[in-house]
C-alpha cells in the first residue's frame, strides 16, 4: 500500500508540473500573441496615418488652388482654417495640417550677408561660410570656408559650390548646428511643447522659458520664387526692353511718360523704384494724352497704379522675393538689414497689414508706411512681393487607438497644373 501511495504522489507531482509548464507556455504564447497583435495594429495604424497625411496634404493643396492669387496674406483660408485643417477625423485616426508661405522667408540662395547677419545668434563666420557654400568659386570670404576646409575634416565631404537644394543642407555648412537651425522647435510644429520648455530635462535643449525659439529654419527657405506676372496673370512689362508704344499701350501711361521711361533708362533701370524719387510729382499733369515730344516724369499716383505690372527682369521666375503680407517680424527685420530702424519698420508693416482685408496688394503700398522712406523703398522694391506660389505643407496624423503618429512635409508649387511637389519628406519622426 505504501508503494502505491508513493506512486500516486509522484504521478500527482508530475501532473502538477505539467499543468505548471502548460500554464507558463500558454502565458508566454498569450503574451507573444498580444505583443504581435499590438505590433500588427501599430503597423496598420502607421499605414493608416501615412495615408491620412496624404489626404491632409491633398486637402491643403485643394485649398491653395481655390485661393485667389491676386495677393496672399495670413487671413487667407490656407493660413487661417481651423475647421478644415485642425484635428480632422478619418477612419480610426485624425490629422492636422499647417501651411506655411515659403515667400514669407529669406531665401538662402539670394539673401545678402547683411540680411543673414540680422538673424538672431548669427555670426559673421557662419554668414560668410553660407555665401561660400552657394557660390561657384574657390575664393573664401574673410572668415568663410571653401573646398579645403571640408575635405580636411575627420569625415570629409564636398562643398556644394552651387545653390542649396534643401534648407537642412545648411547643417553641412561650417559653424551651423542643429541648435541654431531648429532652435527649440524640434518637431517643427510651431508650438511650444512641454519638452521644449523644460530646460535640460529632455531633448531638445531649451532655456526653460515660455517663449518658443523657432530657430533659423522658421525664417529660411531655398524654394521661394515669384512668377513674373501681375495680379491678373499677365506677363509683366519689362521697362528696360519695351519700346515707347508698348509702354503706352500695355501700361496705359501717357505718351510723354512712356517717352520719359525710354529716355531715362540708359543702360537699364536696376529697380522698378528707379522710376520715382523724392521729387516725383504726386499726380500726373493735366491732359490725358500728354505731349509726345516732351518727356514727363512718372508721378507717384501712376507708379502706384503700374508697380505690379512692371519688371526689370526677363526671367519667367524670380527667386527669393519676400511676401510682405506673410513674412514674420524676424524675416522683415532681416529684409531691411537689421537694427532698431528695421525693427520699427517690421512692426509697422505687421500692424498695418493686420487692418487690411487682403493685405498689401502692391509693393508700392510700402510707400504708405511712414517708417519706409524713399531710400529704404528703393533698397527692397525688387526683393519683395505681395503674392506667393510656393508653400510648405506639414501634416501630422495620429491613430485613435494605438496612438501611432506619422508626419509628412512637402513643398508645393501651386502655379503649375497640377500642383508640383518640389520636396517631400515623410516618416514617423523628423
Amino acid at each position: 500500500m505504501k508503494r502505491t501511495g508513493n506512486k500516486r504522489a509522484l504521478v500527482l507531482v508530475a501532473v502538477l508540473w505539467m499543468v505548471a509548464v502548460m500554464t507558463a507556455i500558454v502565458a508566454v504564447v498569450g503574451q507573444t500573441s498580444r505583443l504581435n497583435l499590438k505590433m500588427a495594429m501599430a503597423a496598420t495604424d502607421e499605414v493608416r496615418c501615412k495615408w491620412a497625411c496624404r489626404a491632409g496634404t491633398e486637402n491643403a493643396i485643394a485649398v491653395l488652388n481655390e485661393d485667389l492669387k491676386d495677393s496672399d496674406c495670413l487671413s487667407d483660408l490656407w493660413s487661417d482654417n481651423d475647421e478644415d485643417f485642425n484635428d480632422v477625423a478619418m477612419e480610426r485616426c485624425r490629422y492636422s495640417v499647417r501651411v506655411i508661405d515659403e515667400a514669407g522667408k529669406l531665401n538662402i540662395n539670394t539673401a545678402t550677408k547683411e540680411q543673414f547677419m540680422a538673424l538672431p545668434y548669427m555670426e559673421e563666420e557662419i554668414a560668410e561660410a553660407i555665401l561660400d557654400w552657394r557660390d561657384n568659386d574657390e575664393e573664401p570670404q574673410g572668415q568663410g570656408a571653401e573646398t579645403g576646409y571640408y575635405e580636411n575634416l575627420a569625415i570629409p565631404y564636398t562643398i556644394r559650390n552651387g545653390p542649396f537644394k534643401t534648407v537642412r543642407e545648411l547643417l553641412a555648412v561650417k559653424g551651423v548646428t542643429a541648435e541654431y537651425l531648429y532652435g527649440e522647435d524640434a518637431n517643427l510644429n510651431g508650438l511650444l511643447d512641454s519638452n521644449e520648455k523644460d530646460g535640460d530635462l529632455t531633448p531638445p535643449p531649451d532655456n526653460g522659458d515660455d517663449h518658443l525659439d523657432p530657430g533659423w529654419i522658421a525664417s529660411l527657405t531655398c524654394y521661394s520664387y515669384e512668377n513674373n506676372i501681375d495680379a491678373d496673370g499677365n506677363r509683366r512689362v519689362n521697362i528696360n526692353q519695351a519700346n515707347q508704344q508698348q509702354l503706352q499701350d500695355q501700361l496705359g501711361v501717357k505718351a510723354s511718360q512712356a517717352k520719359w521711361i525710354v529716355d531715362n533708362r540708359g543702360q537699364g533701370f536696376r529697380s522698378i523704384a528707379d522710376l520715382i524719387n523724392d521729387n516725383s510729382p504726386k499726380t500726373s499733369s493735366d491732359g490725358s494724352s500728354g505731349n509726345q515730344d516732351q518727356a514727363e516724369p512718372i508721378d507717384m499716383e501712376t507708379f502706384r497704379r503700374i508697380a505690379d505690372r512692371i519688371t526689370i527682369s526677363g526671367e519667367n521666375k524670380i527667386p527669393g522675393k519676400i511676401n510682405i503680407n506673410t513674412a514674420d517680424r524676424q524675416t522683415l527685420v532681416a529684409l531691411f538689414g537689421g537694427g532698431d530702424q528695421a525693427e520699427q519698420i517690421a512692426l509697422s508693416i505687421i500692424a498695418d497689414r493686420a487692418n487690411l482685408l487682403y493685405g498689401f496688394t502692391s509693393v508700392a503700398d510700402l510707400l504708405n508706411q511712414q517708417s519706409v522712406n524713399m531710400q529704404r523703398f528703393k533698397t527692397v522694391a525688387d526683393m519683395v512681393t505681395v503674392r506667393s506660389d510656393v508653400f510648405m505643407v506639414q501634416c501630422l496624423a495620429t491613430a485613435d487607438v494605438s496612438g501611432a503618429t506619422f508626419r509628412t512635409e512637402c513643398v508645393v508649387d501651386r502655379s503649375a497644373s497640377p500642383a508640383t511637389i518640389l520636396y517631400w519628406y515623410q516618416g514617423a519622426n523628423y
